[in-house]
């Protein structure tokens, strides 16, 4: 049914599960590893083939020209939006991400032993898999970096999977700081860009190159987005993290240094291509970058002994190499480079399987051991010696023809003037060494004598391991004998991309005549056979040199700064709440106040409102009440006293400027504040000690009084200053949008709605996390008070029972009342939700906990969820009507006797305030109040 529906939807529905479907993906291996590892990888391959097959759909109209658009609006009103494309370019990565993917899956099932968790490692690859879907599909700025950031998690699940190695773990370290410090600063060029453009749609900032390139802050933004390619795609210096990735397992080298996680960087210098490119500033970075970063993988490829450390390395170089030819004022080195794109792809995750395969099958990845394995697996060396000799540039193989198209386009540039002409040399050398590594990697592992010292002897893996590398290696001998017919048109569509409409001629062909760079290819291959037979020489010489390990340098740097971040906070919390106070008052004081010396008048032409003597007594009262609180603060439960009269006439102001639903709330919360208080002053001393000189009294009398001198400014200037607020339109749509005449209340459920979802998920947090704080609390329960008195005798009187027993229906009754008649007269379920909490803490406080136990079976923790869960599929159930998320529907209904009545969805989210309101306050407070109870006491008495 789904499958039909998808393959028969508009073309852009489809373009939506293209990236949906292997996020969904990541929730299947949990359900699916129970029936076993086989079922549980098909299942999983099902997903990204069927995104796959999706792709495939569009191909016909993208090797047309036409380019797929999605868009989802989000928040309209500030232009937020979900959007996605496909083109040529998009088209040639989703084939790479999702074809090599399932390729892994199905390596990864017969790779990882019975020991590793495959649901896990399945989890990470789906979720890192939707990621790149996500980052080559997106067709906004700040989305792209969504899911960037989301490679740079998802790759540190993958390299981390073996966290019991330290290996893993410090790799995994070492690659989410480098490549999020990128993302960053990726982050800050992406908002540069749109700020300059005034748009984040990547169609617009691909139409505005002119735009870009005369702004004076073109270079930072070009800087910036550098920054982020360079560190995700190893550029050096930035390349020291991709070697120690190593350290995930096999598939997920194959998979994130293919096609995936260092091609990110790769593709965002390609999407960025037609707005960045074109200047000299992008031409001496991006190309000296890319030809050191060759030389040097290329060099250090050559003197490892792993086999993983050698691919990682020749990665590096081959990344490298890519970017020297993005970096190349050429058009034609723009399609050399997505050339080579496609070819490093296929052969180095043919190599990383079967270096897997070969370290599986013989225990071991050190070259040093691995002679002679041509005798034990010859059919696994044979493909891995195709892989290998691909990597080389021999001819018949694919890169053989990037790597020609490589050498004449850096035969065509002059990046370094007069000088220029060392880039082709540079290029030669670079390929000398790659295929002298490709030497040593065919030699030392599969001839050069027999095996040493193997944990295991060799032999030939189950068939199914060898299909992945075999597709692979097949495309490289396709490729590179018939380039035109297997490449040709997808090579062509996504130039056309890269290039902004306008693809060069170029000729895919083995043979193209005798010319420079045949020529420069023939000499790389015999440079590199020069090189490798006279290789001792080489590591002679190499051995002078002390060699570092980045990982150590990383960890030792990582501790510096975790040690001076340490010396800073020490410094500056030293545990003083009055100086972090004092220090924050002052800053308040400086931002707030030298605004203020520019006003030259403080007062607006609103009339003030008339004095009568009620108000000056109430002010005055608040006055008194805040000073006293301030004066005997030591004195503590004289000062709740007075704070809690501060509550009382901050209540009495709202109701008297006609805010009834802020009276009600602020006195509900000052009473459930005084207990809550209350509950937490009896485990503390009733009276402090002087903690401030004279001295500092007076500095912070002076500060609290300039505080209040702006402050007192500033609401005074707002007060009687005219200004145009949301109040008119919250009150003339109240009724007729929200179906209630209590604006409040239809602001809280429906104008702003989510922010209250929010609000009471936050509600639901804290209070599971008090829960859990003070769930095996110890504390010692003072005997007497703080004048040597000894507590009752009788804590629970008989009159308050009495009383409280009498309240508790008429108080929920009113809850009840308040709660119903919220949407349209002062009340609603928050309220209503505390004056049931009160109602509820009132039989706690008369009776003590021991008697309401066994009376209230209430898990006040599924209140809490039950309240979330009831407020989110209110909103959800206005998605079953086509309607936005917590849309309000609103009805008037008659019944006999009763008469004509409204029915809202409202009430419905608000039962969910009300419910997560009342589980909060009472899993709170019932909780602080169990300190005390009877077990408490025991336990302090056998202490």
């Amino acid at each position: 049914m789904m499958s039909r529906f998808l393959l028969g939807a508009p073309l852009q529905m489809n373009l939506l599960w293209v990236v949906l479907l292997p996020l969904i993906g990541t929730l299947v291996p949990l359900f699916t590893e129970r029936f076993g590892r086989n079922i549980c990888a098909f299942c999983v391959a099902l997903l990204p083939a069927w995104s796959l097959i999706l792709v495939l759909m569009y191909a016909p109209d993208i090797f047309n020209g036409q380019a797929i658009r999605q868009t989802i609006e989000w928040i309209p009103a500030i232009g937020l939006e979900v959007s996605f494309r496909l083109d040529g370019l998009s088209l040639l990565f989703l084939l790479l991400i999702l074809g090599i993917g399932l390729l892994v899956i199905l390596y990864a099932r017969y790779y990882l032993s019975l020991k590793d968790s495959m649901s896990r490692f399945y989890v990470y690859l789906m979720l890192f898999m939707a990621a790149m879907v996500g980052i080559v599909t997106s067709n906004n700025l700040i989305q792209l970096w969504m899911f960037w950031e989301l490679t740079s998690i998802s790759s540190f699940l993958l390299i981390s999977f073996w966290s019991h190695k330290s290996e893993a773990r410090k790799g995994a370290r070492m690659a989410l700081t480098v490549t999020g410090a990128g993302g960053l600063a990726l982050l800050a060029g992406l908002l540069l860009i749109g700020r300059i453009v005034g748009s984040y749609d990547l169609d617009t900032v691909l139409a505005s190159s002119d735009i870009i390139h005369a702004h004076a802050a073109y270079p930072v933004a070009l800087i910036l987005v550098l920054l982020g390619a360079f560190t995700k795609s190893a550029q050096f210096p930035f390349h020291f993290w991709l070697p120690h990735a190593m350290a995930a397992p096999t598939p997920v080298s194959a998979y994130l240094h293919s096609a995936t996680m260092v091609k990110a960087g790769i593709f965002l210098m390609a999407r960025f291509y037609p707005v960045l490119a074109g200047t000299d500033l992008w031409f001496i970075i991006v190309s000296l970058t890319g030809l050191t970063t060759l030389l040097l993988g290329a060099y250090i490829a050559l003197f490892k002994h792993d086999l993983k450390g050698l691919l990682a390395y020749s990665t590096i170089s081959h990344l490298g190499l890519i970017t020297l030819l993005l970096g190349l004022n050429s058009p034609l080195a723009a399609v050399a480079a997505i050339f080579h794109i496609i070819n490093h792809a296929t052969f180095k995750a043919s190599l990383f399987m079967a270096a897997g395969i070969i370290d599986h099958e013989s225990g071991s990845r050190d070259m040093r051991q691995l002679n002679g394995l041509w005798q034990y697996m010859p059919y696994t060396a044979t493909l891995a010696i195709v892989a290998a000799l691909a990597m080389a540039g021999v001819p018949l193989l694919n890169g053989f023809l990037s790597k020609e198209m490589f050498f004449a386009e850096t035969l065509n540039q002059s990046v370094l003037g007069s000088l220029s002409w060392t880039i082709p040399l540079l290029a030669v050398i670079g390929a000398a060494f790659s295929v002298a590594y490709s030497l040593r990697f065919i030699h030392d592992v599969f001839f050069n004598g027999q095996p040493v010292d193997l944990p295991k002897t060799p032999q030939e893996p189950p068939r199914y391991v060898r299909i992945p590398v075999e597709i692979l290696v097949a495309l490289c001998l396709l490729v590179g004998i018939f380039p035109a017919f297997v490449v040709g048109d997808l090579l062509h569509i996504a130039s056309f991309a890269v290039l902004d409409h306008t693809v060069p001629v170029h000729n895919l062909a083995i043979w193209h005549g005798l010319n420079l760079p045949l020529l420069m290819s023939f000499m790389a291959m015999v440079g590199g056979v020069i090189l490798y037979y006279n290789r001792r020489h080489l590591f002679e010489f190499q051995s002078h040199f002390d060699t570092t390990d980045a990982k150590h340098i990383f960890e030792r740097t990582i501790q510096s700064l975790v040690k001076a971040a340490e010396s800073i906070t020490n410094t500056l919390e030293n545990g003083s709440l009055q100086r972090y106070i004092f220090t924050l008052l002052l800053c308040t004081l400086v931002m707030g106040g030298l605004p203020l010396i520019e006003l030259t008048q403080n007062s607006g032409t609103r009339a003030s409102i008339p004095l009568d003597g009620v108000t000056i007594v109430c002010a005055l009262l608040m006055i008194f009440s805040a000073v006293a609180t301030v004066i005997w603060h030591r004195r503590r439960f004289l000062a709740l006293i007075f704070l809690s009269v501060v509550g009382l006439i901050v209540s009495l102001t709202f109701a008297k400027f006609s805010a009834p639903d802020l009276a009600l709330t602020q006195l509900s919360v000052e009473i459930v504040t005084i207990i809550l208080l209350l509950l937490a002053l009896f485990f503390l001393p009733q009276s402090s000690l002087k903690e401030s000189s004279n001295r500092r009294l007076s500095v912070d009398l002076l500060v609290a009084g300039l505080i209040g001198c702006v402050i007192g400014t500033l609401c005074y200037a707002m007060l009687t200053t005219p200004l145009n607020t949301m109040s008119d339109f919250f009150i003339a749509n109240s009724k007729t949008g929200g179906g209630g005449t209590n604006v409040v209340n239809v602001i809280l459920v429906d104008f702003r709605g989510f922010d209250t979802l929010g609000e009471i998920i936050v509600l639901g947090i804290a209070a599971l996390g008090i829960f859990k704080l003070i769930a095996n609390m110890r504390i010692a329960i003072p005997a007497r008070d703080d004048k040597g008195r000894a507590w009752s005798n009788d804590p629970h009187p008989m009159m308050l029972e009495v009383v409280s027993q009498s309240l508790l229906p008429l108080a929920l009754l009113v809850s009840a009342y308040i709660f119903l008649r919220g949407h349209n007269m002062p009340g609603g379920g928050f309220i209503a939700g505390l004056i049931t909490s009160v109602a509820i803490i009132q039989q706690y406080i008369a009776h003590g906990v021991q008697w309401i136990k066994p009376r209230v079976t209430i898990d006040y923790q599924w209140i809490i969820a039950s309240g979330i869960l009831i407020a989110t599929a209110t909103g959800l159930g206005s998605w079953l009507f086509g309607q936005a998320f917590l849309s309000t529907w609103f009805d008037y209904f008659s019944l006999p006797w009763i008469g004509k009545f409204e029915l809202a969805s409202a009430m419905l989210f608000d039962l969910g305030v009300y419910l997560t309101v009342v589980g909060a306050v009472m899993l709170i407070l019932a909780n602080l109040g169990k300190l005390t109870t009877s077990e408490r006491l025991d336990i302090q008495e056998n202490n």
